[in-house]
C-alpha cells in the first residue's frame, strides 16, 4: 500500500512539471509567480494611460496664443523664443537671441528645441506660429506658446529689432 502511495504521488507531480496541451494555459494562471507577473504588467499599463493622459491635461493649462508685450515679457525672462519664417524674412529683420527654423523644416528639426523651456513661436503676422505652435505641440512639447501679431507687431510695438 506503501508502495502504491508512492507511485500515485510520482505520477502526480510528473504531471504537474509540464504543461499539457489545452489544459496548460489555466493551469499556468494558477502558479503565483504568474499572477504576479500578469498583475504587474497591468499595473504599468494603467499607470502609462494614466501618465499620457495627464501630459495632454497640462498642455491645456498654458495660453495657446500671447500677446507681444507677454512675449517680450518671456523673452526676456528667458524663454525660447521660434521664429518660423523663411531665411529671407529673418534676414529683413529679426528679434535678437531668437532661433530660426523655418516651418517647413520644423517636423524635422524638433531635436534642436530645449523641453525643458517655455517656448514662444513667432512669426510675421502671426498665422505660421499658430500651425509651429500645433506641431510642437503634437510631437510632445508642452510649454508652447504662438505670438498673436506676429513680429511686424512686435517691431511696431518698440521692441529690440536686429536688421
Amino acid at each position: 500500500m506503501y508502495r502504491r502511495n508512492k507511485e500515485r504521488r510520482t505520477r502526480r507531480n510528473r504531471r504537474d512539471d509540464y504543461i499539457r496541451p489545452g489544459r496548460g494555459f489555466t493551469s499556468a494562471f494558477r502558479r503565483p509567480s504568474t499572477q504576479i507577473a500578469v498583475l504587474a504588467v497591468v499595473a504599468l499599463v494603467i499607470f502609462l494611460i494614466l501618465q499620457m493622459g495627464g501630459a495632454q491635461n497640462n498642455t491645456s493649462s498654458l495660453p495657446a496664443e500671447i500677446s507681444v508685450g507677454d512675449a517680450y515679457a518671456k523673452y526676456q525672462s528667458g524663454a525660447f523664443v521660434l521664429d518660423v519664417r523663411t531665411q529671407e524674412e529673418w534676414n529683413e529683420f529679426h528679434a535678437p537671441n531668437t532661433t530660426l527654423i523655418p516651418l517647413d523644416q520644423l517636423p524635422a528639426r524638433l531635436n534642436e528645441l530645449p523641453r525643458d523651456k517655455e517656448i514662444v513661436v513667432v512669426c510675421r503676422s502671426g498665422n505660421r506660429s499658430q500651425e509651429g505652435r500645433d506641431i510642437l505641440l503634437n510631437a510632445g512639447f508642452q510649454q508652447v506658446s504662438s505670438m498673436t501679431g506676429g513680429l511686424n507687431e512686435w517691431r511696431a510695438s518698440g521692441y529690440p529689432i536686429e536688421p
